[in-house]
């Protein structure tokens, strides 16, 4: 025990609480090829145990960004850890890597172990999602570089991919047809825009029920979690050739799709093709935001994109129905060379 640390900031004795609250979290996400490695300096995986003939390994890193803000103001933290995962499996998941082992970083004022456990929670609950192993991780209190009740939150993922099933952006074609799986809402993108509109400008209260929002919390429908797609991809994969992938994150449309095209390609997206959220509406009419710009910056409902070709596009929706997972047909690949939105 450290009383002169503790007097600057830092209680050992509560981060030593911290982990012991955590480890059941940590347990449940275990996979196999995981190593019991929780407490050493490094995070260990046998990747022998994934059997694969040319192992590509793929890798991502991402953090929460200002959607940590309203998770400040609801004074809610079970869901962002969901979100840390996933704004890092997802980037992984597009390039045909299955997630197989996460680590997270949380940097915070100060060390109250029950938020921390609902950080991990949440960390724990996207990893079963994932189906991906929580191997490690690090807890740093810097009082002088956080406020008391506020953090930060990251994370790294790495996947892995026999090389030959390796979706490197060579596989698209003209003429290939774009499948748009459903998002849950703003997920972890564009809060910044998000705060400013709905809580700077028109000075909305996070708490506050709305008719629009079907008379949920603001501040709720906001937290929603990041969907992970990471098991409806799996099976996609075991019965179909997928040609590229898209993870539609910050920059929406018109800068996540082309990732997944070649140089020339363009797509056409007809943006009626699909439902979209309630909240993306609320932000539009709030803000005065045309709907362009809101898909420069936001989902708008799709939250990844699969791209296939013509013949197999009944076996795609065949296959997505049989897990009960929401898919729309919602364009083409194209020689355009741009992203157009037709609305």
């Amino acid at each position: 025990m450290s009383d002169k640390y503790r007097e600057a900031g830092v209680d050992l004795e509560a981060g030593y609480e911290s982990v012991r609250l955590i480890k059941s979290h940590v347990a449940r996400t275990k996979v196999k090829g995981a190593m019991d490695s929780i407490g050493a300096f490094g995070g260990m995986f046998d990747l022998s145990a994934l059997n694969l003939k040319e192992p590509v390994l793929v890798s991502g890193t991402d953090g929460v960004g200002t959607k940590l803000m309203m998770a400040f103001e609801m004074d809610r933290h079970d869901t962002v850890g969901v979100d840390a995962v996933a704004m890092c499996v997802n980037d992984v998941l597009v390039q045909g890597a299955m997630p197989i082992f996460f680590l997270d970083y949380l940097a915070v004022g100060k060390n109250e172990p029950k938020r921390i456990e609902q950080l991990v929670k949440g960390v724990a609950d996207g990893c079963v999602q994932a189906e991906c192993a929580l191997i490690g991780g690090e807890t740093a209190e810097m009082p002088d570089m956080y406020a008391h009740n506020h953090y930060d939150i990251a994370g790294f993922c790495v996947g892995a991919v026999e090389k030959s099933k390796l979706l490197d952006g060579q596989s698209t074609r003209n003429g290939q047809v774009l499948i748009g799986l459903p998002s849950s809402g703003v997920h972890s993108n564009g809060f910044s825009l998000v705060r400013k509109v709905l809580f700077k400008d028109a000075k909305l209260d996070p708490h506050q029920r709305y008719a629009e929002l079907d008379n949920e919390l603001l501040g709720d429908v906001l937290l929603t979690p990041t969907r992970i797609y990471v098991k409806t991809i799996k099976h996609l994969l075991a019965h179909l050739d997928i040609k590229g992938m898209s993870h539609i994150t910050g920059g929406g449309f018109y800068e996540n799709v082309p990732r997944m095209l070649q140089d020339g390609q363009g797509v056409t997206i007809r943006m009626n093709s699909f439902p979209r959220p309630k909240i993306f509406d609320f932000i539009a009419k709030t803000g005065n935001i045309e709907g362009n710009e809101m898909a420069n910056v936001f989902n708008m409902g799709i939250g990844f994109i699969l791209a296939v070709e013509p013949s197999d596009v009944d076996k795609a929706m065949k296959l997505l129905a049989d897990i009960n997972e929401p898919a729309y047909v919602i364009g083409e690949i194209t020689d355009s060379g741009k992203v157009d939105l037709v609305w």
